[in-house]
């Protein structure tokens, strides 16, 4: 079955083109690497704020603009379109993702006014938001008997891919035009890893639509089924405070670090507005788990986002590395168990849809908290902007987690 054929949703036709009939492994690896080289040039503009605001003459809410323009579109995708791999096929929309995404890339890399930076952030959101569902649902069908590892895989390239992209793209920045080269890179990276995508043999779409294609590719309400309505709201609003403090390390963080470690250079930046995220990785990798690893994960991610702020007080790079590293590891610990819990309570055709509303709950995180934070900046300051987001984001955070432990406790005290 061809790339096309799948877009049709229709049987393909007998064709001699030779398909890749490949196995699990390295399907697993396509998969992985597809869904994190998208990601990975989604957030390659990270380190690259501080240079294209100088240039372009951004203030800190343009900066967040600019951003947000990428995360409310994927939110808005994620609504619109994030269902159609239940359809049209999981490969097909990878396929269409990625190219996408190309267009985004280039469009962020050759811009020269906020309105371009805005097109390439949409584009590159919209590429996000239909691969999302699609790469978690293909994760899952891969290994249909090892659902926590194939949670663990989702999240583990989320944010691994999220943390690369300002490493790669302070690295990348150091070659000529530091705002260009990057994107023509990942391009390439990108381009190369579609050519085995679409020589792959799939497998057909999961359903065949009733009321013909353009029916089942029309916006859905978001939704949850019954027996997974706790499961989801606990998951959603763990991300959504999780991604408000990613989208801080992501847009304004290169600036209010830079002045806390003393140095501009792209590359260390980049470093540290990925620790969060690199933290959140790793701790994807570990073997934690137990009725309490939620709350005590939300515990200590609210506590390592309130040390952000007395670093930036103190001038303590030890500070913020180490708070940046406990709030990531905490987030990674916390929403590896929540959101395993709502992926195994859902039906398996509603997959991609319920987890692709997960995620417009869980990036709205990143979109409106993020907006705010940039429009008092604008106001108050940074650094007395950046202390009040930190102590809501904390508060929600320990708040969550006492609820957490109630919640665990009572299911325990039931069993």
């Amino acid at each position: 079955m061809t790339v096309l054929s799948e877009l049709r949703m229709q049987p393909a036709a007998r064709t001699r083109r030779k398909e890749w009939d490949a196995a699990i492994r390295p399907r697993l690896i396509l998969t992985i690497s597809v869904m994190g080289t998208l990601l990975i040039g989604a957030n390659l503009a990270t380190p690259l704020y501080p240079l294209l605001g100088e240039s372009l003459g951004l203030s800190y809410f343009g900066v967040t603009l600019a951003f947000a323009s990428y995360v409310l579109v994927l939110v808005a995708g994620l609504l619109l379109v994030g269902h159609w791999s239940d359809y049209i096929g999981r490969r097909a929309a990878m396929v269409v993702a990625g190219v996408v995404s190309l267009a985004g890339g280039l469009i962020f890399g050759t811009a020269t006014g906020v309105g371009a930076l805005m097109l390439g952030r949409a584009l590159q959101g919209a590429s996000v938001a239909l691969a999302t569902g699609a790469s978690s649902a293909a994760l899952r069908e891969l290994l249909p008997h090892k659902p926590e590892w194939a949670t663990r895989f989702t999240l583990l390239v989320s944010a691994g891919g999220v943390a690369a992209g300002p490493v790669i793209g302070g690295l990348l920045s150091l070659l000529p035009s530091p705002t260009m080269t990057p994107f023509l890179i990942h391009s390439a990276v990108l381009a190369a890893l579609l050519v085995p995508l679409c020589l792959l043999k799939a497998r057909p779409a999961i359903s065949l639509p009733d009321g013909g294609p353009l029916a089942m590719l029309r916006p859905r309400k978001p939704a949850v089924s019954h027996r997974a309505r706790s499961q989801f709201w606990i998951a959603s609003t763990t991300g959504f405070l999780s991604f408000a403090a990613f989208g801080f390390c992501l847009s304004l963080a290169p600036t209010y670090f830079s002045s806390i470690a003393g140095t501009t250079w792209r590359p260390a930046i980049g470093l540290l507005a990925a620790l969060a995220l690199g933290a959140s990785a790793v701790s994807q990798l570990t073997g934690i788990r137990g009725r309490y690893t939620a709350p005590v994960g939300l515990a200590a991610m609210g506590t390592g986002i309130a040390l952000i702020p007395v670093a930036g007080a103190t001038g303590s790079l030890v500070l913020l590395t180490v708070g940046c590293l406990m709030a990531g590891f905490g987030q990674g610990m916390a929403f590896r168990v929540v959101f395993n819990e709502v992926a195994a309570a859902v039906e398996a055709a509603e997959h991609a849809r319920i987890i692709s509303t997960v995620y417009v709950i869980t990036y709205l995180g990143s979109a409106i908290p993020v907006l705010g934070l940039g429009a008092a900046g604008g106001i108050w300051g940074l650094d007395v902007s950046v202390a009040w987001f930190s102590g809501l984001i904390t508060a929600a955070c320990l708040t969550l987690a006492v609820l957490s432990l109630r919640r665990n406790r009572r299911r325990s005290f039931a069993g």
